[in-house]
């Protein structure tokens, strides 16, 4: 699951030390900026079989493209369109198996075959999204989307 050779133990437990290192990664830093691209690049180091991790903020009616890793990406998504416009729309975790099975996807990248994407909620509103995709099918389970919940949690008391 994890690039990192410093993790071991159970996927549980490699989550719950990432988490950990998340927050002490953000503590004291007031930019959101500086914190929203330190956890996709923590992400990114850490999560194997991924080839996009990043933010999408929410900016009046829309999700526009915020700090990431990988290659370029679509800049501008409306709520309800796509995979993170849904996941704005419903206030939901959209955890999908098969993009090319969703209606409505939005392919920024050809090569990704799944995604997940958690809402961050800032003082009860949308605030954006976390958008993880990667070139394999079927590529996050519940684990996954339990501790990618608890990294945006944590995230969020930093934003």
């Amino acid at each position: 699951m994890f690039q990192s050779t410093q993790y071991k133990g159970t996927k549980e437990d490699q989550y719950t030390l990432l988490i950990k290192q998340l927050d002490a990664l953000l503590e004291g830093e007031p930019d959101e900026i500086a914190n929203l691209s330190n956890a996709s690049a923590l992400l990114n180091q850490f999560l194997e079989d991924v080839n996009w991790v990043g933010f999408y903020i929410w900016r009046k009616d829309e999700l526009v493209l915020g700090p990431f890793q990988g290659l370029p990406a679509c800049v501008r998504i409306p709520s309800g369109k796509g995979v993170c416009g849904t996941a704005v729309s419903e206030r939901k975790t959209q955890r999908i198996e098969d993009v090319h099975a969703f209606p409505g996807h939005i392919a920024c990248d050809a090569a990704s075959q799944s995604e997940i994407v958690v809402p961050v909620i800032k003082n009860g509103e949308i605030y954006g999204v976390l958008d993880i995709d990667s070139p394999s099918i079927g590529r996050f389970d519940e684990t996954d989307e339990k501790y990618l919940i608890q990294f945006v949690e944590t995230m969020q008391k930093h934003i």
